[in-house]
Order: structure tokens, then C-alpha cells, then sequence
């Protein structure tokens, strides 16, 4: 029996093309489905579709998997009807996520901004600067993201501790942050957006960690209550690097702006090339897995 999956470009046609039991078709978005949507068992959304439209679950009566290029779910877990699963691409990303961790963690501590403002204006300030060898780096969220990071902060001799929704072996958890945050000189969130993540970074959180502390928010944006990281980063006691905000995009008036001892990108940990072809590593695994008669490995059941 061939399972049929629509796939929004040529890529995911090429990927998915030397599966046994599947059949890629090609769909636009704006455009009709083609005719074999009607038996289409799987959907690999377009990248940067927010949700899939009850117009479309409607085209597609044979639905049962929607393959996920991303490994955010948050956006899609309401929509997707009662039957259908939900599979993430966890795995495809936490690699460039965890490089772009490390690459602000060392332009903070190697003061890297400030030596190429002075390069700018032909300043010659030579100086010592902080280094990332033995600072203790809290990890918050265990899974790909949360252990990608350890490994490479781990080779610049950072001392690495992860923490879980639940405690494990080598896991703290999540209960455990007041009593832990205290004693970290960085402070890295790798978690999903879930009800139990939103807004755990407050006020109470910010206060609980080492003055001088950085934090650094690869999540994503609401996981932070951004007026009580604006109100500690004006004091100069903690430093941040945000590569999410809330709200996102950050309005061109917003006071994360003009904050100091911060590094703010627009999302992009995990914009770099060759992402699409690792994302459609792991769908096309996944597929596989469902077309063989087996449960997708990255499945969304609720919030996870």
C-alpha cells in the first residue's frame, strides 16, 4: 500500500522520493490541491505556515500524520483535529541553535562588540577580557537543543548542567531552579513553549541568579516576561542574549533595543544553510516510520 504525502516544494519531493511506500506530490499554497489530495495520508506544512486552515482539513478526508519542518509545535497543536498526529522535526536544528548559543556567549565575554566599535572608529584598545573556560552554564530544557549545547560548551571547558521538566539521571528538575539558579554564570533556555514554560522566567526567577549572570533565551520569546527582563537589565546586574523576543517581531520603539549588556537577533539560532535539507533528514525518517507501520519517534500528544 503506498502512502501518499504532500509536500510544498521540489526539496521535500527529492527527500521523500526514495522511500519505500510513498508517494511525494507537489503542492502550492494558493493553488488548488492537486487531485491526490483526497487520499493524501500525510501533509508537510510550507515553511512559516502558521496552522493549517479547516478549508483545508476539509480538502484532505484521508489526513492522518502532519509532518512538521520545525521543532516548535506551539502554533499547530490547537488546530490539528482529533485523529490526526502531529510530528515535530526535533533533531534538525539543535546543532545551529547550540553554535548560535555559543557564539553570543563568547562575543559577551570576549567583549567582541566592543572591539569592533573601536575598530570602526581606528581605536587601538588593547585589554584582558572575561573567558568562557570554567563558567558554570545552567541548561534549561533536556532534550536535542538542551544536549547539542552541552556537548559543545563542554569543549570550551564550561562546567554544564541540564534541567528537565522531570529529574533524571544527570537531569535536575525544573522544581529544583530556585535553590540551582544562584550558582550558574549563565543561565540557557532550550524549551519548548508550552503552559508550564510560559512565563517562567519573572521577575522572582531573574532575581534568584548570580549578579553578573547571563541569561540566554534560544526558546522562544513569551517564556520570558520581557518587562521584568527590561527592568533587571537596566540595573547592569545580569546581561542577556535574546534571539526570541516578546513580542516578536520587536517593535522598532520597544526598550530591549537600547538595553545594555545585551545581544538581540532576530530569530535566527537556527537560519543557517543547509537547514532545509536537514529538516527533510528528519521528516523523511519520520515518514518512513509512519509508512512502515510504526509511530513517528518526534509525535506531539497535547503540550509536551
Amino acid at each position: 500500500m503506498t502512502v501518499t504525502v504532500l509536500v510544498p516544494d521540489d526539496e521535500g519531493v527529492s527527500a521523500l522520493s526514495e522511500l519505500d511506500g510513498v508517494l511525494a506530490v507537489r503542492y502550492a499554497l494558493g493553488e488548488p490541491l492537486p487531485p491526490e489530495a483526497a487520499k493524501a495520508e500525510v501533509l508537510i506544512p510550507a515553511p512559516g505556515a502558521q496552522k493549517v486552515t479547516d478549508a483545508l482539513f476539509a480538502e484532505l478526508p484521508n489526513l492522518k500524520l502532519i509532518q512538521l519542518l520545525s521543532a516548535g509545535a506551539e502554533d499547530w497543536i490547537a488546530s490539528v483535529p482529533d485523529g490526526v498526529l502531529l510530528s515535530t522535526c526535533r533533531g534538525a536544528h539543535g546543532g545551529s541553535t547550540a553554535e548560535w548559543v555559543v557564539a553570543v556567549l563568547l562575543s559577551l565575554y570576549r567583549e567582541l562588540p566592543g572591539f569592533t566599535a573601536e575598530q570602526a572608529s581606528r581605536h587601538w584598545g588593547r585589554r584582558s577580557t572575561d573567558t568562557l573556560q570554567g563558567k558554570r552554564a545552567l541548561v534549561v530544557g533536556a532534550g536535542d537543543l538542551g544536549r547539542q549545547l552541552r556537548r559543545r560548551l563542554e569543549a570550551f571547558d564550561t562546567r554544564v548542567t541540564l534541567v528537565g521538566m522531570s529529574a533524571r539521571d544527570g537531569v535536575r528538575g525544573v522544581d529544583e531552579l530556585p535553590e540551582l539558579l544562584g550558582g550558574f554564570d549563565i543561565v540557557a533556555l532550550m524549551v519548548p513553549l508550552t503552559s508550564r514554560t510560559r512565563g517562567m522566567v519573572d521577575a522572582g526567577f531573574l532575581a534568584a541568579m548570580k549578579t553578573g549572570a547571563v541569561l540566554v533565551n534560544a526558546a522562544r520569546g513569551p517564556v520570558v516576561d520581557t518587562d521584568a527582563l527590561v527592568a533587571e537589565l537596566r540595573t547592569g546586574r545580569l546581561r542577556a542574549a535574546l534571539d526570541v523576543t516578546d513580542p516578536e517581531p520587536l517593535p522598532p520603539g520597544h526598550p530591549l533595543w537600547e538595553m545594555p549588556g545585551l545581544i538581540l537577533t532576530p530569530h535566527v539560532g537556527g537560519s543557517v544553510h543547509g537547514v532545509r535539507n536537514r529538516s527533510y533528514a528528519v521528516a523523511a525518517a519520520e515518514i518512513g516510520r509512519y509508512a512502515g507501520g510504526e509511530l513517528p519517534n518526534n509525535l506531539v500528544h497535547g503540550e509536551y
